[in-house]
């Protein structure tokens, strides 16, 4: 669906020759996979904290369990030609502290490059209610639904961030990447859009929040003190507002990028 998303491209930079690639978070390892048809001399590393990899991958495609939250990366600075992060909301104590280990790790003038969904529901023509801010539940479940998962990774030992998409723009610029750049792609909720590669990408957005909302939502959900029938109570009003085409909900898709500076171009002490 995300291929989809970016007219079928899997990554929005310029990249000439990489040697050394690294996917963080990389979860089924379909993104190395791909990768490896496009860049076949390049050692492509995807790491996750879970062994969900195939087995069977291509030569140049390397697989580790590895935590980027670590102080001590298992590389060496300087290393790497390109550096991806996808889907880390509410993976991290903090995604910024992955940004500033990326940079340190690229090489010179290497290029990071994020995709992040945020899940906060957007509406463009009013036909979507409004967040209930008195305390009470939305018409719109979806917003609730957000909002509980926000505070239940608050709540977290430690603490994790659940919608980081937006801020991360802001981090790189922070860390001392130049040449930051921010696309917006919208993502609909289910197949309200007349545009037929909208529509496409509703029905698949639609699919994947039906088929995974449950998983989604247990864990946060039980950690806020819910029981089990109170969450698939609440679960019947979202998957309502998830397939509500009279609402013309969309979620918005960040693709952020940014280069480390070469030495002749200073580098910002972070």
């Amino acid at each position: 669906m995300l291929k989809m998303v970016m007219d079928g491209k899997l990554f929005q930079v310029h990249l000439q020759d990489p040697k050394h690639i690294l996917d963080i978070g990389t979860g089924s390892g379909i993104w190395p996979i791909e990768m490896s048809a496009l860049f076949p001399n390049a050692e492509i590393i995807g790491t996750d904290l879970s062994p969900v990899q195939p087995t069977e991958v291509p030569p140049n495609v390397h697989f580790l369990i590895d935590d980027a939250t670590e102080e001590e990366w298992l590389w060496n600075k300087d290393y790497f030609d390109f550096i991806h992060t996808g889907h880390m909301m509410g993976a991290l104590p903090s995604f910024k502290h992955v940004l500033r280990q990326a940079f340190k790790h690229l090489k010179p003038g290497a290029y990071m490059e994020c995709h992040e969904p945020d899940p906060k529901p957007k509406c463009d023509d009013g036909t979507m209610p409004p967040e209930n801010t008195d305390g009470g539940y939305s018409a719109y479940a979806m917003h609730d639904w957000v909002d509980l998962n926000v505070r239940s990774s608050r709540n977290s030992d430690p603490p994790r961030q659940f919608r980081i998409a937006h801020r991360i723009a802001q981090w790189m610029k922070e860390i001392g990447f130049v040449d930051v750049e921010q696309q917006l792609f919208k993502i609909p909720t289910n197949t309200w859009p007349e545009d037929e590669k909208l529509r496409t990408i509703g029905a698949w957005s639609e699919s994947n929040w039906l088929d995974a909302l449950s998983g989604w939502s247990y864990k946060p959900f039980l950690a806020l003190g819910w029981s089990k029938p109170e969450i698939e109570v609440f679960l019947v009003d979202v998957r309502k507002s998830i397939q509500d085409r009279s609402v013309h909900a969309y979620m918005e898709f960040y693709v952020v990028t940014g280069r480390k500076p070469l030495p002749s171009e200073g580098e910002p002490a972070s």
